[in-house]
């Protein structure tokens, strides 16, 4: 499983779409923009047991904030959304306000329809993000991918029902590491982030769960296999959650 690829962005992404319906159980295809969506849509929708949702990412809202009533419009008829978010970083914080408007307009509208899983990007504006998630109650289901927030910060997100995704990439740094081994075990789905993300300066691939549970095994002071159980579970729970059928 993967809860969160970039399958349209890989090099010869066709190809490794195809690859990811066959291995994986589950992979959903988060989108940056809602042209992508539909042009993703179109390209990819045939590929089995991989879930393409509209999104609008923080960091490209600058340019892209135009897309937002399409974007609206589009998560009428999907079950989830993603890659949505904030990022406060030094390099997006002065699209901040645009950010804040586009967020809060998704949070709402999950609301008003009764409620959506989304994937959220949280990178240096998590208390921001749990902020507007706690103005709409009922807005559905917060998935956090690759948190990198504060110990204080991720238990307020798993008070308010969050769930976390993370990948190997995650532990490529040391408070990467550590924040892993701190995360609430029965919230923590596996994610590759591919391309974007990359290990060894290789992209991480669709069906890296196995190694997410390599890596998160020590962590958790556990074997392999109990990670990989673990996660398993856990994916199945939040595939409940999104009324996945493959």
């Amino acid at each position: 499983m993967d809860f969160h690829c970039h399958l349209d962005l890989y090099s010869g992404a066709k190809a490794v779409s195809e690859e990811a319906g066959r291995r994986n159980e589950f992979t959903w295809l988060v989108t940056t923009t809602p042209r992508a969506y539909e042009a993703t849509s179109k390209v990819l929708g045939h590929v089995p047991r991989v879930l393409i949702t509209p999104g609008l990412h923080p960091e490209l809202v600058e340019s892209r904030a135009g897309e937002l009533p399409q974007l609206l419009k589009q998560m009428e008829r999907a079950t989830a959304v993603g890659e949505v978010g904030m990022d406060g970083s030094h390099r997006f914080k002065s699209s901040m306000p645009t950010q804040r408007q586009v967020f809060d307009a998704v949070v709402s509208h999950s609301r008003e329809l009764g409620g959506r899983v989304l994937s959220i990007h949280s990178r240096g504006a998590v208390r921001e993000v749990l902020l507007n998630l706690l103005k709409y109650p009922g807005f559905g289901t917060a998935v956090l991918h690759w948190f990198s927030g504060s110990a204080a910060e991720m238990e307020a997100a798993y008070k308010m029902g969050c769930w976390f995704s993370i990948g190997p990439a995650v532990f490529a740094s040391a408070a990467g590491r550590a924040l892993a081994a701190k995360l609430p075990r029965d919230r923590v789905v596996p994610e590759s982030d591919g391309p974007f993300a990359k290990e060894n300066g290789v992209p991480v691939q669709p069906w890296s769960m196995g190694r997410t549970a390599q890596l998160l095994a020590p962590r958790w002071d556990c074997t392999e296999h109990e990670a990989l159980e673990t996660l398993n579970a856990n994916g199945q729970r939040l595939l409940r959650a999104m009324g996945w059928t493959s």
